[in-house]
């Protein structure tokens, strides 16, 4: 090194860094492999250890799932009336339209469970658990278009690059399973619609946080799980182990001459690798389960790479210790045709769904797992494009829509939440997108104000500066 570019900053974070060199190869020897909480957390009593959340990507219509409004059959074709209406934005797609009329649901609904709750004839297997779930009817969103929805959805910000939910939780509660990552996503492309809108990595990024928080893509190719995984020919594990200390000495040189904390996940990230090589071979091998699995979970959950493998995938992933599972169900972004588009997107989703919270309470695992089923926002009570009788549109709806929760420290068997006749605003009982996330991390054990990270001098948190906890929602 040039000695005339040798700052006092620059030598005392040498000095320091190389005497920790040592210190931290004993740390990687002696230490636990996962990594661990945030000190003080969780900083109040969890109800749940884990969140399997069942992202809906395209946007669910709550008119024909959830919200009914038979009021509306006695209305269409007419005109959406402007006291309902009130002026509020609309997309690029719709905003051009000479009329707005109103488009009635074409299925039927009927109350389940001890609480009442309306369910579609479209999703039978949901109103069979209808007494574990708890269905919000009144959230909204900030964002009417997907990408700054589906990104506040997951991040609690439209701007790409914050952190995701699983990277914040990651950060705050660390992880209880040695050989798998924290956060697992997966992907699977639903019957509804054959292009649909882009999942981009971001998504389950770690943002400014550090990058061993982001989310591990498992693929559905039909190849390794996650690139890589498996040695090149002519590499047995013993070779791999031994290029890995190698590498792993190369890197605390550079962590010796450059204290970038970056490298330290590097390391960390090259070890879990390494573990995954057995762990997640074993751990995506279905082979093992029984039959009555399968039965359960539905005709498609014997093919890697759909809705009911992931499903099944998911509950493997929570019984091992993994923090938060993402699953990504592509396909309901319905604004042509309803009637062709819907039922069998709901025919992907309604038998793994239900499946999914029956086996894991069957398990004993509901209760300490947090089951979330919604899209990025809902869909307009009038008709985007020609209404008939036989077929409707729905363009995108931020003032209102509908998500399901079960176990975790939700109160089941409960809707919570009205709209009002046109299921167009907020009747009752609003609740945010923050309030969500808010209340999630209650029950996680999590204060939500006091999950922060500080970047660019100021303090950030998966919330922002907003979110109340809806303890009505709780068990």
């Amino acid at each position: 090194m040039n000695p005339l570019s040798l700052t006092r900053r620059h030598f005392f974070s040498r000095a320091s860094a190389g005497i920790g060199v040592p210190a931290l190869a004993g740390l990687l020897r002696a230490a636990p492999k996962a990594h661990p909480a945030l000190p003080g957390f969780p900083n109040r009593q969890p109800k749940a250890k884990a969140v399997i959340y069942l992202h809906q990507s395209g946007a669910p219509s709550q008119l024909d799932l959830f919200d009914p409004k038979p009021g509306l059959a006695e209305r269409f074709g007419q005109e959406l009336p402007d006291s309902i209406r009130r002026g509020q934005r609309l997309t690029g797609m719709t905003s051009k339209q000479k009329a707005f009329p109103v488009a009635p649901s074409r299925y039927s609904f009927a109350r389940h469970g001890r609480g009442g709750t309306w369910i579609s004839e479209l999703l039978p297997r949901t109103a069979s658990v209808a007494d574990e779930i708890c269905v919000i009817k009144s959230l909204y969103t900030e964002a009417i278009n997907h990408d700054p929805a589906i990104t506040f959805m997951q991040t609690g910000s439209q701007l790409a690059g914050r952190p995701s939910m699983g990277a914040w939780l990651s950060y705050g509660l660390g992880s209880e399973s040695d050989n798998l990552p924290a956060f697992i996503v997966m992907i699977s492309r639903g019957s509804g619609r054959p292009f649909d809108q882009p999942l981009y990595d971001r998504l389950w990024g770690s943002g400014f946080l550090p990058s061993k928080y982001q989310g591990v893509k498992f693929r559905s190719d039909g190849g390794d799980p996650v690139l890589y995984l498996s040695n090149p020919n002519g590499i047995d594990g013993k070779t791999r182990r031994s290029m890995l200390d190698d590498i792993s000495e190369l890197n605390k040189l550079n962590h010796a001459a450059y204290a970038d904390p970056e490298i330290e996940t590097r390391i960390a990230q090259y070890e879990m690798a390494y573990r995954m090589q057995a762990s997640v071979p074993e751990l995506t091998d279905l082979s093992k389960e029984p039959a009555s699995t399968f039965d359960m979970y539905g005709p498609d959950s014997r093919k890697p790479g759909t809705y009911a493998a992931n499903c099944i995938l998911a509950r493997r992933l929570v019984e091992r210790g993994v923090r938060f599972v993402q699953l990504y169900h592509m396909g309901w972004d319905h604004h042509e045709s309803v009637p062709r588009q819907l039922p069998p997107q709901c025919r992907d989703t309604d038998h793994p769904s239900a499946a999914l919270v029956r086996d894991l309470k069957s398990r004993g695992l509901l209760d300490s797992t947090l089951v979330v089923w919604g899209g990025e926002f809902g869909r307009t009570v009038y008709c985007q494009g020609n209404l008939t009788r036989d077929t409707y549109g729905r363009d995108h709806h931020p003032r209102c829509f509908s998500s399901w929760l079960a176990g975790g420290g939700f109160r089941g068997g409960m809707s919570y939440g009205e709209t009002d006749d046109f299921s167009y605003n907020i009747a009752d009982k609003a609740v945010h997108v923050h309030d969500l996330h808010a209340t999630m991390l209650h029950c996680l054990g999590i204060e939500h104000t006091k999950l922060t990270y500080r970047y660019q001098g100021r303090d950030f948190r998966l919330t922002d500066v907003h979110g109340e906890v809806v303890k009505e929602l709780l068990a």
